[in-house]
Formats: C-alpha cells, structure tokens, sequence
C-alpha cells in the first residue's frame, strides 16, 4: 500500500471517529447522544413535538386503520423534505434520511391504540369513544418523528441511512409482520425500538441482553351444551359449569406441568354466556392468552390448552371448539436483544444519561410485535422511562387512567437519533479499520 494511500485511510478515521456532528466543538462519537439531547430539549423543538402527540392522542385509531395517524405523519416528513413510502402494511409509512446507500439501520415506532375508553379528564382527552392511545403509542410515534427531524437537520454527516419504520397495529395485529413481509428492510443491519414506562423514572433506561420478552398467543373456545331452565338442570348439559372446570384446569398447566424455572402464563380474560339469571344458556365463550419464552415451552401450551379444553368439556357432556384466532392475531415470538447491540445500546445511553441511568432490566411477560424483526435481522427493544418523582405513581400501560408525562419526549427522540448516527459512524469506521488492516497485510 503506498504512503499516501495508508495516510488517507488514517484520515478518514480521525474524522469518524472526532466527528463534528452537531457542533465544530464536538469531541468525538461520545458526544453525540448529549448534544441531540440538548437540540431536542429547546423550547421550539419541544413544542412542536408536545403539539403533534397530542394531535395524536386527541385521534386514535385502532390496528389497520391509523388513516389520519398516518396522514399526519407523512405530512410531518414532508415537511422536513424525507423522503418516505406509504402505504406498507395497509397503514405503515417507512422512512428514509441519510445517503439513500448502505450500510442501513432502522428505528422503530408503532402507531396503533388501544379498544378503550379514556378516563383521564384534560384538555387532550381522546375524542373518539372506546378508544384511546393506553399504551404510549402516540408517545413512540412522535419521537421517531423527533428523531427524523434531528437526523435529517445533520443528514450530511450520516455515514449511511437511516429507514424510520411507523409501524401499524402493534397491538395484537403483528403489523411488525406485515413490515417484514413487505420486504422493506431486506438490506438493514440493525433495527432499534423504544417504549416507554412508568416504571422508570425520567431520564432513566432499561432492557437486557437476550430474552426481555415473552412470545405469546390467544385462545377463543365455544363450549356448547343443552340450555333449560336454572329450576330443573337436571333436563339440562350446563356449559357455564363445565367452562368454570375447564378455566381451573388450564391454570394447572403452569403450575403442575410447567418447569418452574421456566416462566409461562395462561390467562383467561373473557367469559360470555347466558343472558337472566334463572336460565341456563346453550353456549359459552371463554377466551384469554398463553405466553413462554421458548418455542418449545409455547407450542408445549398451544397443544395442552386445545386438550384440555375439549376433554373437560366432555367430562361434563358438553362439546367444545378451540380458535387460536392466528389470522386476526398472529403468534408473537419472545423477544430477544442481540448481545452486541445491546452493548451498543448502553454504550450510546450511557454517553446520554450517565451509566448510573441503566437499569438492567428483569425478563417481562409481556409481548411485543417487536420481535418480528429480531427473527430476520439483530434488533434491540429498550425502555424508556417517565415517571415524575415529585408526583403520585403513573398509571400502567392499558389502563384507561395512562397518561404519557411530555418531558420523555426528547429523551426518547435523542436516543432514537443517537442510536442511528452512531451505529451508522461505528460501522463505517469498522469497515474502513478491517480494509485497512487487509490492504497492510
């Protein structure tokens, strides 16, 4: 390799690695977390991003239907002049800022609320009845939006680009699935998604390496029997009976047949049947969720849940049908952190926050869609906290008292940016170190 050559490469190095994003006065790839932090907590910056997660909030929409949500947003995109494809995934709008080449890395948010009726009384309230934004989705979507601003204000420096993912129905719909098949993310290295939580406070972060979440599914079972009057059962094949049997015995799936080191979960949720008090109906509806962290432990339960089901039902001489209802709500995978990107993660939070702000965090069994990506590329979900010391406990996620506290908003918009521009830089100045070290050898 000739001297001039060897000096070009060392060149390049140096600006990567003492970058001036932001500022000249940068220093370096540790900074950039805290100066995006500083742009996106700037009176203007704030505003705008409080004004557009309670437009929002004010307009939620369901799984597939996020129409205006996602009007919004692309009207927001144009604005800042990135460039963006819509529709994916029926609602989904994907995102683009940076060279339009590769290598690319994508962040992720999901827009989709929730079948609920708001009770918190302010001047955002939900507008529509029986739906609401209970999980922190408005939040999510308007800081990928303040991390599109932000990236695109430096798009110059990015050493690649940045796919900006506004993901539909989350929310028991697997829109994250849909992305996938859609084919949109065939060339990205990386995907990173956010979610907020009151279980932190503000300006504290949580996940884990490997598995954060559990994978999970629902059940629905119609248990028929003979209906008559609640004076004389015995003319009678009672299914209110033989469902409270059935309810009973799944819960021994997990505490008599699962490992107790191996956590699980089966739930039922919902019990429809009868409509007076004096007579006994012909059918009942039951139906709920099941969760594991292994395949192997879900499927174990999938199978068990279906027997058991039907077989108690026949104890008591009723039939019964068992519907995983897969089509409407797709089996969600566990969750998993890749182990490297994990630590990029708490090297990038903890430039923003101070390690001391890194809050490992317990495997959850809850679920997110998230996880669809994990399967075909390395991603990273983490936590986002929220919570307000000088006020009372928040509301958790799917209650209709949640509330979203609007100072997370840069945290999560920085971090996103953050995340992006230095997965982006780090890659770069790896390639280049590799090239250089095989063109000396």
């Amino acid at each position: 390799m000739s001297f001039c050559k060897r000096v070009s490469y060392v060149l390049i190095l140096l600006y990567l690695l003492n970058s001036c994003l932001i500022s000249s006065s940068s220093n370096g790839l540790s900074q950039i977390p805290s100066k995006f932090l500083t742009l996106a907590k700037r009176n203007d910056f704030f505003d705008w991003m409080v004004g557009i997660r309670r437009r929002i909030h004010e307009n939620p929409e369901l799984g597939y239907e996020e129409v205006e949500t996602s009007k919004l947003v692309r009207a927001e995109l144009e604005k800042m002049g990135v460039a963006f494809k819509h529709p994916v995934a029926v609602t989904g709008v994907i995102g683009y800022v940076g060279t339009g080449q590769a290598p690319f890395v994508a962040l992720r948010a999901d827009m989709d609320a929730l079948p609920m009726q708001e009770m918190v009384e302010w001047e955002h309230k939900s507008k529509v009845p029986g739906k609401m934004h209970a999980c922190g989705h408005d939040a999510h979507t308007t800081m990928l939006l303040g991390a599109a601003k932000l990236l695109k204000q430096h798009e110059d420096e990015l050493q690649g680009t940045v796919v900006l993912v506004f993901q539909p129905a989350e929310e028991g719909g697997g829109g994250a699935k849909k992305i996938v098949e859609a084919g949109v993310l065939e060339n990205v290295s990386a995907i990173f998604g956010l979610h907020v939580t009151n279980q932190l406070v503000l300006g504290q972060v949580s996940s884990r390496e490997g598995p954060l979440l559990a994978g999970s599914g629902f059940f629905k079972a119609k248990i028929s029997g003979k209906g008559g009057h609640a004076a004389l059962p015995q003319h009678s094949i009672d299914p209110i009976l033989a469902a409270s049997n059935v309810i009973v015995s799944l819960q021994h799936l997990v505490s008599r047949e699962a490992d107790p080191l191996d956590s699980q979960v089966v739930t039922v949720a919902k019990f429809e049947g009868g409509g007076a008090f004096n007579v006994i109906p012909d059918s009942v509806t039951i139906g709920g969720t099941f969760r594991a962290f292994s395949t192997k432990s879900f499927m174990q339960l999938k199978k068990r849940i279906e027997q058991v089901i039907t077989r108690q039902a026949s104890v008591h001489m009723c039939n019964a049908t068992v519907d995983f209802i897969e089509e409407e709500k797709p089996f969600f995978p566990p969750t998993v952190n890749d182990k490297e990107l994990h630590k990029f993660f708490k090297n990038v939070s903890g430039d923003m926050l101070g390690t001391e702000n890194y809050v490992e965090m317990q495997p959850l069994m809850g679920s997110e869609d998230f996880s669809f990506y994990q399967e075909t590329i390395p991603g990273h979900f983490s936590f986002v906290g929220m919570q307000n010391k000088a006020h009372s406990p928040m509301a958790s996620p799917h209650s209709p008292f949640f509330e979203v506290n609007e100072e997370l908003l840069p945290y999560g918009a920085s971090l996103h940016a953050s995340m992006a521009t230095r997965y982006l830089l780090e890659l770069k100045a790896s390639t280049l170190t590799q090239s250089y070290k095989r063109d000396e050898l």
